[in-house]
């Protein structure tokens, strides 16, 4: 099957973006954004960093490990997560994102992850310099408007459902076309709300109404994306379709099954890896790089 999407307004996006003041050039090697979960719940971190001083110090560690994009979120996605007030949500990015921009040592781009455009913009507020959405912009009819007027990149993630209901809405006809055909549609909304085309960020969203199956598929077909012209973002880090293959319950015990799905994303086209582990990842980055784009 042609999974191939139309050509209409994919034409390639300047291949590079400034990102507070830091030039992102999308092909030239793999950057890392790294996981700052300041929640009590997540799948693999949960309650490690929801308070400001713990918080602080993952910044710290990640920035000097190598990252290059700080990701905060203050709402658990992960499958059957409950969704927790605005104002908590809120209450719990803005105070860290502040505190952050008051640390002299990070200067690094900060991303908030939420799909709830009053999050996001108290954010932007702060201090966050993007916004990354795991429902593409779909959970919230004003997102897309916030993120225009804030005049930032977008991370458009493909989900379907909530986290609560995501993993019963698995049941595709075409994986890579369905997807491609989201793509399609919340690019163009994304364009009409007035985010330039080269402020969109793409990413498939592995784990997110996906079953194991189709994260495997997704990883070896990610280059069917590139026909975006789109900075490409993937995010496997310790997830369960990696336990499952190693037969690890500990999502902490994933990194180097973590590592092999870099490897094939990078191989494969992705610009940007989402990851907890930035040591280690930074390494196998250089590595990959340095085969896959010569």
């Amino acid at each position: 099957m042609n999974h191939q999407p139309s050509t209409l307004n994919h034409a390639p996006a300047p291949r590079t973006i400034t990102i507070r003041d830091r030039p992102f050039h999308w092909g030239q090697r793999t950057y890392l954004m790294g996981v700052l979960n300041v929640t009590p719940d997540s799948f693999s971190d949960g309650g490690l960093f929801d308070r400001p001083e713990s918080a602080l110090a993952q910044a710290r560690h990640l920035i000097a490990s190598g990252a290059d994009i700080l990701d905060i979120g203050g709402q658990s996605t992960r499958p059957g997560a409950t969704e927790v007030p605005l104002d908590e949500e809120r209450d719990r990015v803005v105070p860290i994102i502040q505190a952050l921009r008051r640390d002299r040592g990070c200067n690094l781009p900060i991303s908030v992850d939420t799909n709830r455009s009053q999050v996001a913009k108290a954010a932007i507020e702060a201090g966050a310099d993007l916004v990354n959405d795991v429902s593409g912009g779909t959970a919230d009819p004003e997102m897309l408007s916030v993120v225009s007027e804030l005049k930032v990149p977008f991370v458009l993630m493909h989900m379907r459902g909530t986290p609560q209901t995501m993993q019963q809405l698995t049941d595709y006809g075409d994986l890579i076309g369905e997807i491609s055909a989201l793509f399609a549609r919340q690019i163009a909304s994304a364009i009409a709300a007035g985010i330039p085309r080269h402020q969109i960020i793409l990413d498939p969203g592995i784990g997110f109404a996906k079953t194991y199956d189709h994260n495997l598929t997704l990883l070896r077909e990610l280059c069917a994306f590139r026909s975006f012209g789109l900075p490409l973002l993937v995010g496997p880090s310790r997830k369960s379709f990696i336990g499952r293959i190693l037969e690890r319950s500990d999502p902490k015990q994933r990194v180097w099954g973590t590592a092999a799905t870099c490897c094939a994303a990078i191989a494969a086209g992705a610009d940007i890896i989402r990851v907890h582990d930035i040591p280690e990842m930074h390494d196998v980055c250089r590595v990959a790089d340095a085969i896959y784009r010569p």
